[in-house]
């Protein structure tokens, strides 16, 4: 093949897929709310199940769901009717996929699941099946063609199961409220896991690593103060009952310094002539991912924390975002 057929293959592919996924939105209707609720009433588990490329579907359907606020697991249809099938009860739904409907393994296992009393919802892509027909809810997954140049590697059908898989489960997670803490919950663990759960408090410096200076300081004694701070190169000017009046850095020493010709007139001034007045702050319970946004679109390398009230309770500094890995 040429390189211009190598990509005319590949778009098609992406057109055809494309296409499977929007033909589904067009037939979304009362089958799919009906399958929406029966997960929200479910006092059990979502059970995902399928065999080869369905069943690689099923698998990743059931830790998206079970990340998002339905407990989920996939079992085997093999597996299931040698013992495995004693995890499934009365109280869970198990959702079936197969393409054609008509998959052995699982119009073997679908009597079964129903004498246990589990309800079934199935997603596959022939609405007059014995799977689509014996389903509580039959959800219709087909599609026009598969992009396989032979017709026949399941590559438009699978995106249409995954598509519609995906979209059972966020319909479902936004009809239940799931909130932003409760997802970082189900991932303590690496970059999501820390945008959603860490807040400023939990990487701030507070109280003696938070290096203050009264408003009536001199430069001199702010430059003293951040020298021997932990956090070095920034101290919070207050007022005498601690509320935030400015923000001043070595860079704003820096910055001014080469314009004044008497430098130890410079380190006389008051330290409320050089700070930064009235500086962007953020609250000790706002997302450490919040700050971060904040500082790499302004550019600080320091912002304020401050409480309700707006007394200076603490320092973020960009190093400590970049190595709790958000930024």
């Amino acid at each position: 093949m040429t390189e211009q057929e190598i990509l005319k293959q590949a778009r098609r592919t992406l057109a055809i897929e494309a296409e499977a996924v929007s033909g589904l939105a067009e037939r979304l209707g009362e089958e799919f709310v009906q399958a929406v609720q029966l997960l929200l009433k479910m006092e059990g588990r979502a059970v995902l199940s399928g065999i080869g490329k369905s069943g690689a579907v099923a698998r990743k359907l059931a830790g998206t769901l079970a990340s998002t606020g339905t407990p989920a697991f996939f079992m085997h249809p093999a597996e299931a009717m040698h013992g495995d099938l004693g995890m499934v009860t009365g109280a869970d739904v198990v959702i079936m996929l197969s393409n054609s409907g008509e998959t052995d393994e699982i119009l073997n296992l679908l009597p079964a699941v129903k004498r246990r009393g589990a309800a079934v919802i199935s997603i596959c892509g022939r609405p007059s099946s014995t799977l689509a027909k014996e389903a509580d809810v039959a959800l219709d997954a087909s599609v026009e063609q598969e992009a396989c140049p032979l017709g026949l590697s399941p590559t438009a059908s699978t995106t249409a199961e995954m598509a519609l898989g995906d979209a059972l489960a966020m319909a479902t997670m936004a009809a239940q409220g799931f909130t932003v803490e409760e997802y970082g919950a189900s991932h303590p663990m690496g970059t999501l896991g820390r945008k959603v759960l860490l807040r400023v408090r939990d990487l701030m410096h507070s109280g003696e690593d938070n290096p203050t200076v009264p408003t009536s300081a001199t430069v001199l004694e702010a430059l003293l103060t951040m020298s021997d701070a932990t956090l070095r190169g920034v101290v919070s000017v207050v007022d005498e009952a601690g509320y935030l009046q400015g923000l001043f850095t070595d860079g704003d020493f820096r910055r001014v310094m080469p314009q004044v010709k008497d430098r130890n007139e410079i380190m006389a001034w008051p330290v409320s002539k050089m700070m930064t007045a009235n500086p962007t702050t953020i609250g000790p319970d706002a997302l450490a991912a919040e700050a971060a946004r904040i500082m790499d679109e302004r550019e600080f390398d320091n912002i304020p924390v401050v409480d309700e009230q707006g007394r200076a309770v603490g320092i973020l500094d960009v190093q400590d975002l970049m190595k709790a890995g958000l930024l």
